[in-house]
């Protein structure tokens, strides 16, 4: 121990940030406090002398858990969690038998990500007589036509004697009751192999960081501390508190106090666990509750991985609930043409794993058929509804033409000269040229004022003349409206409609006063109120593995640049975080401008990268982060200044980053957040009904359900507004944003860092609040 204390020392090292499990931060921690005396050895041995003990007094020390188990107490996910999820969820979806899991983290969510007939795991062993259930409930599956049924097994799983239950015991059970043909398959190492996952990547930066800001932060009577995620947020525990409550985990089962246990794993296990009971056991018809409400559920705007497993964990719950659940197909086309259906339990199965949309989703919008909609509301008497999709889900209202709102109704022909003098700018004449930046109609206008100033010289201008305004931006002098802003509009709100069109219809028709609720499923992660949405990290994964390949290619080949352009809309998530993820050198977004100077700075620093080691590049690119600097036009500029250095290809990803199936994260975030939904939807049901009739019609009964740092929050659409730029489809603050100084400083660039959002010291028993659910970890 004094060689390694001595070796620190030589080298002025007093810092220290441990990634590993419990036991290896406890050694850690046990080092920290035996280092004064490690020192006074080397004083007594001669190998330093007093100032160096003065020097190098303090040893202090910063954890980061990274350990596939994810039993490590205060933070909702370890680093490397997710990738293990990967691989379960990979050979799961294979092949369909009864596994082995290692970690009682990992059976659980895996579970609740295939939708497993049943789990076994020792922080809740079985009732006794669970052989029987077991048995009943897959005899139960077959006959309803499932062809395959999923057990799931815990290393260390017990029943509630401390007898332990091995796969052979499960397959030796159902072969022996049921004669159902039946396969082992134990995972084992499998589980800590493969590539790490784009949340892994991103979690691992994101607290490096974070351990990096603490170390700077210390002083001497800092204790030593674990960096931990709790939602979306990065929190500082002292690590010897967290160590004793994984401690009391162990304790608390050896001791059969198994509810304890659970409540010890804190409130991201709990959850998962309490969400897989109610999705995977369905209670008999005659223990169900009977509310008499009818809920309905659909899918709007373009696809996105998760949206599935979101509908099934609604209907599930409903049922449940005691309502009857219906689906409607292809959005609300689909609920105008009356394409409604009663959905079951049964009809969901299997849907977890599937991706795209099985119920069909459209970017139809209410507005133009909102009556036809009320009528189908009315004949099949919905009493709430849920929406599952992204800006498309919910509306701005009235920004729609509305000709009573035009202060002005009268057409009144206005003479040039006069809306000229409201425009900021020098009157043109013949020997100024129209700006070629102006938009069409502005260049019609400052046209007709140059041939009005012309009339001087040439007589043959002495004619009528009249300018009728047509521009999508509505930026002419002297018009109210100009023919195609409302037009413009319409494609804008394509973007944003549905749930607040169809809370802005509650003044007409009654039957849009009910419970809405909407949950964000799109990859493109741009919903406002939420910092994630279902279906981004599959899109991000997507990119994530092509990129990877890509670097591959690049490695082979040498001094080879690629640029990959991603999709997004404007928002740039997906390219900056995709980039943080795999290692871009640079990553070009709408919400952080550049122009030709920064083009040219990242193509020299490409160059110089040529004559290290690492001669490949990556540059990703947003799809509308620039009308100008397009994809070939950055492809043919990195040609042309790179020739003779390296050379560079292009590839635009496209539509891969919707397909595929869904990642173990959007399964689970999809499934816990629609389950919370359906909850706050009974609970709105039950606090809205009056004289035999639904009617809510408050702001806080038209909710979007979003991850909002620490918590899922739910909040009143109509409230979002204030946080949107509606014109570009984006939040007007995105929390991501300050990433993307990190992928700079990875890409060893010059350039600040943002620590204001950094966390602080807290203790374990402050992180849990009973009024937070978090959810980030899966």
């Amino acid at each position: 121990m004094c060689a390694r204390v001595h070796n620190l020392v030589q080298h002025g090292i007093t810092n220290l940030c441990v990634i590993g499990g419990d036991g290896s931060l406890t050694g850690a921690n046990l080092f920290r406090e035996e280092w004064s005396g490690l020192l006074a050895e080397l004083v007594q041995q001669g190998l330093i002398d007093e100032d160096a003990v003065q020097r190098y007094s303090a040893l202090h020390i910063v954890g980061m858990v990274g350990s596939i188990d994810n039993d490590f107490c205060g933070t909702d996910m370890t680093i490397g969690t997710d990738s293990a999820l990967h691989r379960i969820i990979e050979v799961v979806d294979a092949i369909m038998d009864a596994h082995a899991v290692r970690s009682v983290y990992l059976a659980l969510v895996s579970a609740l990500a295939c939708g497993a007939d049943w789990v076994l795991i020792p922080e809740m062993p079985p009732e006794d007589g669970w052989e029987e259930k077991m048995c009943e409930k897959l005899s139960a599956n077959r006959a309803g036509m499932k062809r395959l049924n999923i057990i799931i097994v815990a290393e260390g799983a017990i029943d509630r004697n401390n007898k332990p239950i091995t796969t052979d015991h499960v397959k030796n059970l159902v072969v022996r009751c049921l004669g159902f043909d039946t396969r082992v398959t134990i995972l084992g190492h499998v589980q800590r192999g493969g590539t790490p996952s784009a949340f892994d990547r991103i979690l691992a930066s994101r607290m490096g960081v974070e351990a990096v800001l603490a170390l700077l932060e210390t002083t001497a009577n800092t204790p030593a501390c674990v960096v931990s995620l709790c939602g979306n947020q990065a929190v500082r525990l002292p690590l010897m508190e967290c160590v004793q409550m994984t401690q009391e985990v162990q304790k608390a089962m050896d001791e059969k106090r198994f509810e304890e246990a659970v409540r010890l794993r804190g409130r991201s296990f709990e959850n998962n666990l309490r969400t897989y009971k109610l999705l995977a056991h369905r209670k008999p018809e005659s223990e169900l509750p009977h509310s008499n409400f009818n809920v309905a559920v659909l899918n709007v705007g373009a696809p996105a991985a998760g949206m599935n497993a979101a509908v099934r964990s609604a209907v599930r719950v409903g049922i449940s609930e005691g309502h009857k659940m219906f689906a409607v197909n292809d959005g609300f086309e689909g609920f105008y043409k009356g394409q409604i259906r009663e959905i079951k339990w049964g009809d969901v199965g299997g849907w977890t794993g599937q991706g795209g949309s099985l119920l069909g989703t459209k970017r139809t919008l209410p507005a133009k058929h909102i009556g036809k909609i009320a009528e189908q509301m009315r004949k099949y008497n919905i009493n709430a509804l849920l929406v599952i999709g992204g800006f498309e889900t919910w509306l701005f209202p009235r920004l729609s033409f509305n000709p009573a709102s035009i202060p002005f109704r009268v057409l009144s022909p206005r003479p040039l000269p006069f809306a000229y003098s409201s425009l900021p700018m020098a009157t043109p004449s013949s020997s100024s040229p129209l700006k070629p930046w102006l938009c069409p109609a502005l260049q019609a206008y400052l046209g007709i004022m140059e041939l009005l100033a012309a009339r001087g010289t040439y007589e043959e201008l002495c004619v009528p003349m009249v300018m009728v305004p047509a521009t999508v931006s509505n930026n002419v002098p002297g018009s109210d409206l100009s023919i195609g802003a409302d037009t413009a509009l319409n494609a804008i709100t394509d973007a944003l409609e549905c749930l607040l069109q169809l809370y802005d219809a509650r003044t007409t028709y009654e039957e849009f006063c009910i419970p809405l609720c909407m949950l964000p499923a799109t990859i493109s992660n741009n919903v406002p109120g939420t910092d994630l949405s279902i279906g981004a990290d599959t899109a991000l994964n997507a990119i994530v593995e092509t990129c990877d390949r890509i670097k591959q290619s690049a490695s082979g080949t040498k001094r080879r640049v690629f640029i990959i352009e991603t999709m997004g809309g404007y928002c740039g998530y997906l390219a900056s975080v995709g980039g943080l993820a795999a290692g871009a050198d640079a990553a070009y977004i709408y919400e952080e401008p550049f122009d030709i100077r920064d083009l040219q700075a990242n193509v020299e620093h490409l160059t110089e990268k040529m004559k290290t080691s690492i001669q490949r590049g990556l540059v990703l690119r947003n799809e509308n982060c620039n009308e100008n600097y397009t994809t070939d036009f950055i492809y043919q500029l990195y040609s042309e200044e790179g020739r003779g250095v390296f050379d560079s290809r292009k590839n635009v990803l496209g539509h891969m980053q919707q397909g595929g199936a869904p990642s173990p994260f959007d399964r689970n975030f999809g499934t816990k957040i629609s389950a919370k939904a359906m909850q706050w939807i009974s609970k709105k049901l039950k606090e809205s009904y009056r004289q035999g009739r639904v009617f809510a019609n408050t702001e806080d009964s038209a909710c979007l359900l979003g991850m909002r740092r620490r918590a899922l929050v739910f909040q009143p659409v109509v409230q979002l507004k204030e946080e949107t730029d509606f014109v570009h489809r984006i939040p007007k603050e995105q929390w991501w944003l300050k990433l993307r100084p990190l992928m700079k400083i990875l890409a060893k660039y010059k350039t600040s860092y943002d620590v204001s959002d950094s966390g602080q010291l807290e203790h374990v028993v402050c992180n849990r609040t009973k009024e937070l659910d978090t959810t980030s970890a899966i």
